[in-house]
């Protein structure tokens, strides 16, 4: 039977070649599109690991010694002690000169309003370096041997106006000099060392890979040569601290901690330790909903693969039902008349497949998307042998299960006779007919949706499904990516209901003096309403939260998703994953404490999009974590952190008059910076006026750029080529009809238009149901992608680009026929017709 199969397959192979072109490059180009997305999806969620475990990371930092507790910035004593303690496997120091340095030129001061002034540190032994290790996004690492070298994030280079090349003079002093009374600064004090420094590159650390706007404000880095900081740190270091690397990882970090307690001078709550586990939290909560949605789109794609293929393999099986009734006659078995042609079905099954794999490898440059993917260790080609291999099997199994089961339902012997379908058609090519419509249109209808089976039976009809479900998928990305459009440039979508935040002193850290403030903004003419907001922390139920505490029923507040805002001092309004986490319902209550006094409790009475927003040494709120609380909950110190005497908010939300433009309400605004920030006032009390601060999940939206998109454009793409290759298939089957067509009086034109409506007529179907279909998919997957990320679910519809994608649809079935309908154009008549 092998025997005969493979003579029936080299016999055949000629006239079906087409047939199992239009599959094998459907398999291939949409089965890869769908591996390459569910293996993007699985090294966009593992970025952030991937690259962390790149740097060297230390296992747990401590701070160690802070000049203004401890008297001294720096002791290598206690760092030499704490890198003997059991089960210690490395230890490097990093030594902060913020405090003991001034800036003496270029004089500027840029980057972004609010922002706090960057740390200045370095290492003696590699933290930054060898260990921790930052990466480099322009220009190069430091040379560890120079003093004359260092590299500073962007935001820090903004900051004072550098770029790779450019020179910063400093001037650093003795601890010893900073601590007394007479201190004034240079001139007037003789630094202990004036170095001029050369910018060599752009690094980004860790922490500021997935980082939001309000952490970047005071989280900007410049780094010194290990050379350098050896010369300093036992004269002018500020701060100290070690990043330790133990045995076992974390698992002994509660050890270690208990023994570097007994060797380092208390510091208060500038003192403690801090791991990565926060920010490789962070990353993934911010990476996921992206992750998410790259797997859902390859799962589609998926599907489209299955169902497409399948209707094709079973256009090509049921297209030989009259071959197997004539092996019937002649004596065939029923295994003979099943396996007639599976051999060449299968075959381009598992072609198509090991393109897929081929077409999956040669797109997996394009993962990881997302905020990772500039510092991702290695963006070249990537195997995931997971997804490879079981994609491979998937497409395998179950398209050769479906032609097999196709083959047996259609065998003769099962059937009892197989006859091609000759039936009246389809009742839409009869409408066409009776609605007058010219004989090229009818016809090439009629071919659309022509027999299901038999000699002229063409795998068109199935391009109807392939056409709907690629529009269905094109539109949905369309739709979902212009919301996420919609979503980044509309900050109240994510919590920032208000035009600008006036932020104290480093980066809302102090407090603004209240009466005056109020008596500003009062008589500011762009200023429509603003209220004052105060971070803190708070026990709920015995969860530590994140608080933005502000006066009931204040005139600004953040966007609420259920129920109302904050009316009296009993309620409190919470986050959704806070609400989530806590396992209450709005209307419920919640026991609260500030940690002073006795415990109360609050009602629910909504849930809001919270802004992303904190002061330092307070946990910052986010998009769905955190809780709106009246601010005269809290005792009158802990709304004071820093003793002001003239207390006030940490920061004034503002909204601004209709009709001012920006240029006009930052003018304004930068004004009352200025009343604020009077020279008898050396702390200056305002950070900056900002516009918006973006969560991480916003900010790394921006890098995601248009990788899905392209992927659903390659779908299209793989959908229009099997389109035309169909086309061309059908017409080589079909050369007797067309012949017959040309003797009847077709013109070429005439035969050229008939392949044109046969394409037009699956373009036609997927516009018409893959539109509404798709629209409805987009909006429904970005509903449930912003409320996993708890921002406004608004989803946003590009009429213009959807109805592109209709205009296209049709324009490139119509392209795709261009060559089919020159081959049926010059379809030689005489020599078809010969032996009818």
């Amino acid at each position: 039977m092998v025997r005969e199969a493979s003579y029936r397959f080299r016999a055949c192979f000629r006239d079906r070649c087409g047939g199992y072109l239009v599959l094998l490059l459907l398999i291939g180009v949409v089965g890869g599109v769908a591996m390459a997305a569910v293996a993007g999806a699985r090294r966009t969620q593992s970025s952030f690991p991937v690259y962390l475990a790149s740097t060297n990371p230390g296992d747990v930092q401590v701070f160690t010694e802070f000049d203004p507790i401890t008297g001294t910035g720096y002791s290598a004593r206690v760092d030499q002690a704490i890198a003997r303690v059991r089960y210690v496997r490395r230890a490097v120091d990093l030594v902060g000169f913020d405090g003991t340095l001034q800036v003496l030129g270029p004089a500027y001061r840029g980057g972004v309003p609010g922002e706090a002034p960057p740390s200045v540190e370095g290492s003696p032994d590699g933290e930054y370096f060898t260990q921790d290790r930052v990466s480099v996004v322009q220009g190069r690492m430091f040379n560890p041997s120079r003093g004359n070298e260092m590299v500073m994030s962007a935001g820090a280079a903004a900051e004072e106006g550098l770029r790779i090349g450019s020179a910063l003079r400093l001037a650093f002093f003795t601890t010893a000099q900073v601590n007394s009374s007479s201190f004034v600064g240079y001139p007037a004090d003789k630094p202990f060392v004036v170095i001029t420094l050369r910018l060599v590159g752009i690094v980004e650390d860790d922490a500021q890979v997935v980082q939001d706007d309000d952490a970047a404000l005071g989280d900007q880095l410049a780094v010194i040569t290990p050379a350098l900081t050896r010369r300093l740190e036992s004269c002018c270091a500020y701060y100290a601290g070690v990043s330790l690397q133990l045995d076992g990882g974390t698992r002994h970090e509660a050890a270690v901690l208990s023994a570097i307690t007994k060797i380092t001078p208390p510091l208060g709550q500038v003192g403690g330790s801090q791991t990565d586990a926060p920010e490789v939290a962070t990353a993934e909560r911010t990476i996921r909903p992206e992750a998410v949605a790259f797997g859902v789109f390859g799962l589609i794609a998926a599907l489209a693969a299955l169902v497409i293929s399948g209707q094709v393999i079973s256009r090509l099986v049921r297209r030989n039902a009259e071959d197997g009734a004539i092996l019937r006659a002649l004596g065939a078995g029923p295994a003979m008349t099943i396996c007639d042609g599976l051999i060449g079905v299968v075959g381009a099954v598992v072609t198509g497949s090991l393109l897929a794999v081929a077409v999956a490898v040669l797109l997996s440059p394009l993962a990881p998307i997302g905020p990772v993917r500039p510092v991702y260790p290695d963006r070249g080609v990537a195997f995931d042998w997971t997804v490879l291999g079981i994609g491979f099997a998937l497409l395998v199994a179950v398209l050769s299960g479906s032609a097999v089961a196709v083959a047996y339902r259609v065998s003769p012997h099962r059937a009892g006779r197989a006859r091609a379908d000759t039936g009246r058609g389809s009742s839409l090519a009869q409408a066409a007919a009776a609605s007058g419509l010219p004989p090229t249109a009818v016809t090439g209808i009629r071919s659309a949706l022509g027999p299901a089976s038999g000699r002229k039976a063409a795998p068109v009809r199935s391009a109807l499904l392939g056409s709907v479900i690629a529009v269905v998928v094109v539109v949905a990305s369309i739709t979902f990516g212009s919301s996420l459009s919609f979503l980044v440039s509309h900050p109240p979508l994510y919590g920032w209901g208000w035009n600008y935040a006036l932020l104290a002193g480093f980066s809302a850290a102090e407090n603004l003096p209240a009466a005056e403030t109020a008596s500003l903004l009062d008589h500011d003419p762009v200023v429509a309403h603003w209220a004052g907001v105060y971070f803190e922390t708070m026990e709920l139920d015995g969860q530590a939260v994140p608080v933005l505490a502000s006066s009931p029923n204040a005139p600004v507040s953040p966007p609420l998703l259920s129920g109302h805002g904050l009316q009296a001092a009993s309620q409190v309004v919470l986050g959704p994953s806070t609400l989530a986490q806590l396992h209450k319902h709005v209307g419920d209550t919640v026991v609260a404490s500030t940690g002073q006094g006795p415990p109360f409790r609050l009602r629910i009475v909504g849930t809001a999009t919270l802004p992303t927003i904190g002061s330092s040494g307070s946990p910052a709120l986010q998009m769905g974590t955190g809780a709106i609380v009246a601010a005269a909950r809290f005792p009158a110190e802990a709304l004071n952190p820093q003793g002001s005497t003239v207390p006030g908010p940490m920061a004034v939300f503002i909204t601004i008059r209709p009709g001012v433009t920006p240029a006009a309400a930052q003018r304004s605004l930068d004004q009352v910076t200025a009343a604020l920030n009077r020279p008898s006032d050396p702390d200056s009390p305002v950070s900056g006026v900002v516009a918006a601060l973006r969560p991480a999940e916003i900010a790394s939206y921006r890098t995601v750029d248009s990788t899905a998109v392209l992927l659903a454009c390659l779908l299209a793409t793989g959908a229009i080529s099997a389109l035309g290759l169909t086309l061309i298939a059908s017409v080589r089957r079909r050369r007797r009809e067309f012949a017959l067509l040309k003797t009847l009086g077709f013109t070429q034109r005439q035969l050229a238009a008939t392949v044109a409506w046969q394409s037009s007529v699956p373009a036609s179907a997927g516009v018409i149901f893959g539109l509404p279909l798709g629209i409805a998919a987009g909006r429904w997957l970005w509903t449930l992608f912003a409320r996993g990320i708890s921002a406004v679910p608004d989803p946003n519809v590009p009429v213009l680009y959807i109805a592109a994608v209709a205009f296209g649809a049709v324009l490139f079935a119509n392209l795709a026929a261009v060559f089919p309908g020159i081959i049926a154009a010059r379809t030689p008549t005489a020599l078809l017709l010969r032996n009818e």
